[in-house]
């Protein structure tokens, strides 16, 4: 049982500075946007004697905003060069160092009258979100056994939601979301940054990172002794003997040469669809209409926080179901539930949006639309997409198609945030229709596209994928393929 302890508790030394900040850093900046905005204006005004005009502080506003995922985007590039030269666990170490200077930044702002150190600040969080949304799960699942990969792997998505929740609470103005505290908000995610610093030295390195990385087969022994105990090892060392055979010779592959291998043309098609439709599904822009849903419902307009956690809460809920669920159910059942269920919810709220002010009771049906949407989105796509790069990608190609993935998630999510308030303006009540569209397709190409991966080995799933990728060519061109690859690389 010992064993097991250690396997929650690195789960949870990687999380809380991981995945964790992703989710904390998207909330804590709603609850003081008037007062940064005020801040902003008596700043610029002390500096230069006039006040600054509305548009002005709205395109400040959002210069900052959108400077996370500009940081995450960053944060997604670096962190395959980190993962391969520096390990899983010493780049996720290392990675608190810039939520350490964006907490500086932020927490002194307003002593140094500079709005600019927030828009810095949210930089250097953005980047320390980009770096742990890719190596927290790609470590998580090779630390794990086969059996637990999916659920071990899929704790990045509910450290997400509860850090989105625990944002929202550290927000409300009882806590720290008063206008004389916005500073200690920003600040604030530092305490997870410690904590992680404290905790995850005492834990193993990826024993497949030690050895088919570093080729270090006694560290890797002992790493996974320290995760499983005194169990037979023989079956698993045996699996990762193979795959260290089966990519020997081969170095860390870069993001462009995924492109160029016909041998992961299926896999890298997999993951850009699915890490696309994960932002382009209208899950996030769901939380930008719930307070206008909410109010429109009769809640009183000093209550609409408490609900908002409500939204929140969902998401965490359905995380760690999905949790228990992925490794009895499969990855397939539940992307495809999720896509679809999100694509009916999105029709019944556009009809209830239309007709808000004609029918009384309107406006609770689209409350229930919220909530049913952020159901569907926790269950499935939230977490089983960070699982599938991990699982569909051998070790050599793993830090890159995370890189792609991470790239896409992070330049989608600003396409999102910049696109949104112009589709709702354009389509008023039926602004739901482009993700409805990504609903469908995504659902579409999970049926007829995405094998099953629960309860296979790495090999037997890129087996799998070999067959899919070869598929059109004859039997001799098949065998072909390996003997160039092994002749070009070294």
């Amino acid at each position: 049982q010992l064993q097991s302890k250690i396997l929650i508790l690195t789960i949870c030394s990687a999380g809380i500075g991981g995945t964790f900040q992703y989710g904390y850093n998207i909330s804590i900046i709603n609850a003081p946007t008037l007062y940064i905005q005020m801040f902003m204006n008596e700043t610029w005004l002390e500096r230069t004697g006039a006040p600054l005009e509305s548009n002005v502080i709205l395109l400040l506003w959002s210069f900052t905003v959108s400077a996370y995922p500009l940081g995450g985007l960053t944060g997604a590039v670096v962190a395959g060069p980190m993962a391969i030269m520096l390990g899983r666990k010493t780049s996720l170490l290392l990675n608190n160092v810039f939520v350490i200077i964006a907490a500086v930044l932020s927490g002194f702002s307003r002593m140094a009258k500079s709005f600019e150190m927030i828009m810095l600040s949210r930089f250097f969080t953005g980047v320390n979100a980009g770096v742990s949304m890719n190596i927290q799960p790609m470590y998580l699942a090779e630390s794990a056994p086969k059996k637990l990969r999916g659920a071990v792997a899929l704790t990045s998505a509910s450290f997400t939601a509860l850090g989105l929740v625990l944002g929202q609470v550290v927000g409300l103005r009882e806590l720290l979301g008063g206008e004389e505290k916005w500073p200690f908000l920003l600040a604030s995610n530092v305490v997870p940054a410690l904590i992680q610093l404290t905790a995850l030295p005492w834990f193993p390195e990826s024993p497949r990172y030690l050895l088919i990385d570093r080729g270090d087969e006694e560290s890797c022994i002992s790493a996974l002794e320290k995760l499983r105990g005194n169990c037979d090892l023989s079956a698993e060392l045996e699996e990762m003997l193979a795959e260290q055979a089966a990519v020997k010779g081969q170095r860390a592959k870069n993001p462009w040469e995924l492109f160029q291998n016909p041998a992961l043309r299926w896999q890298l098609l997999s993951i850009v669809v699915l890490s696309s439709a994960m932002q382009l599904c209208g899950n996030d822009s769901m939380y930008f209409y719930a307070a206008y849903v909410f109010k429109e419902a009769g809640i009183p307009q000093d209550k609409i926080p408490y609900v908002v956690i409500g939204t929140g809460s969902c998401e965490l809920i359905t995380s760690v179901t999905c949790n228990m669920i992925i490794d009895y159910a499969g990855r397939r059942p539940l992307l495809l539930g999720g896509y679809i269920f999100m694509a009916g919810w999105a029709i019944v709220f556009m009809v209830a949006l239309s007709q808000q002010t004609q029918i009384s009771w309107m406006p609770y049906l689209s409350m229930a639309c919220i909530f049913a949407y952020i159901l569907s989105f926790g269950i499935g796509p939230a977490g089983v997409t960070g699982v599938l790069p991990t699982e569909i990608f051998d070790q050599m190609s793993r830090p890159a198609a995370y890189m792609i993935c991470g790239s896409l998630l992070w330049f989608n999510l600003f396409l999102v945030g910049t696109a949104f308030p112009f589709i709702v303006k354009s389509l008023a009540h039926f602004c739901y229709i482009p993700f409805l569209v990504v609903c469908i397709c995504t659902a579409l190409y999970v049926w007829f596209f995405l094998p099953e991966t629960k309860g296979k080995s790495f090999l037997e799933i890129s087996e799998e994928f070999k067959r899919r990728n070869f598929k059109a060519q004859s039997h001799a061109v098949f065998y072909k393929g390996p003997e160039e690859i092994k002749s070009t690389v070294l």
